[in-house]
This record gives C-alpha cells, sequence and structure tokens, in this order.
C-alpha cells in the first residue's frame, strides 16, 4: 500500500493535466507527500491543498485521547463501511502524483521502491475527501489488490484512475465509481533504489 509518494510537477503543470482551476493561492507543498503532510488533489474541478489522512481519535490505556493519527489509505472493500461510506458517495477527488514508493528489504534496512507508469509522467489515483475539525480538510487514498509488477512489492497498491475516467471518479454515479475500483491493467514500472525507508513513511494507517 502508499505510504509515500512523489508530486514533482508544479500546479501550473497539474491544473492543465486535469482541466481544474488552480485553487492554491501560492500555497507550497513538497515533492514527496507523507501521512499526516499535505498534498494536492483535484476536487470539485479545483487544484486544491489538503491534509493526506483522515483523522482517528486514539484513547491511552487511560482512557485519555491521544494525539489523532492519519488514517492515509482506504481499502476498496471497506468503502461501505461508516468511516468512509459518506464521503465515497458524496466527495471523490483525484490525486495527482508521479510515483509512489513502497518499503522493500529487512526490517531495520529496508530501502525505497518507486513505482510509476512508464508512459505518464503524471497519472491520478483516487481519493476521497472530506472536512475535519483536527485538520481541515483532508483526503485518503484508495487501495486495491496489486497488479502487475507491484505484485513483487506489496499486496496492495493504489487504485489508478484512467484520464478517461476521471469525470466518472469525480463525478459520476456509485456504481460507476466503483467499477473503477480494479487493479490496474496496464504497465507499471519499478525503481529499486539504496534510499532509506525512514521518517515519516512509516507513520500511517489502513482501514
Amino acid at each position: 500500500m502508499c505510504n509515500l509518494y512523489r508530486m514533482t510537477k508544479v500546479p501550473s503543470e497539474v491544473a492543465h493535466w486535469f482541466d481544474a482551476v488552480d485553487a492554491l493561492g501560492g500555497a507550497n507543498f513538497g515533492a514527496e507527500v507523507y501521512p499526516g503532510y499535505p498534498g494536492l488533489v483535484v476536487a470539485n474541478g479545483a487544484l486544491r491543498r489538503m491534509n493526506w489522512g483522515f483523522p482517528l481519535q486514539m484513547k491511552g490505556k487511560s482512557g485519555q485521547m491521544l494525539k489523532p493519527k492519519p488514517v492515509n489509505n482506504t481499502r476498496t472493500d471497506k468503502l461501505d463501511s461508516f468511516f468512509w461510506r459518506h464521503s465515497f458517495e458524496e466527495r471523490r477527488c483525484l490525486i495527482p502524483i508521479t510515483a509512489w514508493a513502497e518499503a522493500e528489504g529487512p526490517k531495520g534496512r529496508m530501502t525505497r521502491t518507486w513505482l510509476c507508469l512508464p508512459d505518464s509522467e503524471l497519472f491520478a489515483c483516487a481519493g476521497i475527501w472530506r472536512r475535519s475539525d483536527e485538520w481541515g480538510d483532508c483526503y485518503s487514498m484508495v487501495m486495491t489488490d496489486a497488479a502487475g509488477a507491484a505484485r513483487e512489492t506489496h499486496t496492495r497498491m493504489p487504485v489508478i484512475v484512467a484520464r478517461e475516467d476521471y469525470a466518472i471518479w469525480a463525478g459520476g454515479g456509485i456504481d460507476a465509481a466503483r467499477a473503477l475500483c480494479r487493479p490496474w491493467g496496464g504497465e507499471i514500472s519499478l525503481d529499486r533504489t539504496d534510499e532509506p525507508w525512514a521518517g515519516g513513511a512509516s507513520q500511517s494507517r489502513l482501514l
């Protein structure tokens, strides 16, 4: 599953690619996006900055409220659960990315393997979003079974939305959107690196 991804294109390129209004207002964002960090999404026809992960309230051993954790990924078979249902039915978005990363190697010495579409420098993953008291507008990425080369790194991967299906995911009916929640049928490229898997990339949750 995806706990780290890259978005290296400038906002003007992204807005043009998705035929979206640039509503960023000059906001900055990092090229590498971790759970709990801000990223770019296309929602309601506009390119916007949101926080990656729905806040999940946690309690300590004594019942005290802890700092919320970002739930940055959701499984396709859980979209009808209470936590996700209204966002899936009413607030779907597209997440622009240039590559996503998976951890490979022995524990304590894991490295980053980057995955991308070889025939596209920019593509979209399926997302859902909502407003939160904790972090403002936030989004989560939808996960499906891994396909092709992605199966070498993990059992799950992001739902990749083909360009011709952008409008269906963003504003189509529920059944039509659900039909897009399937493994990617195109080619996927792997780039195994010696970059350490560390930092915010390990701080994620999947529901």
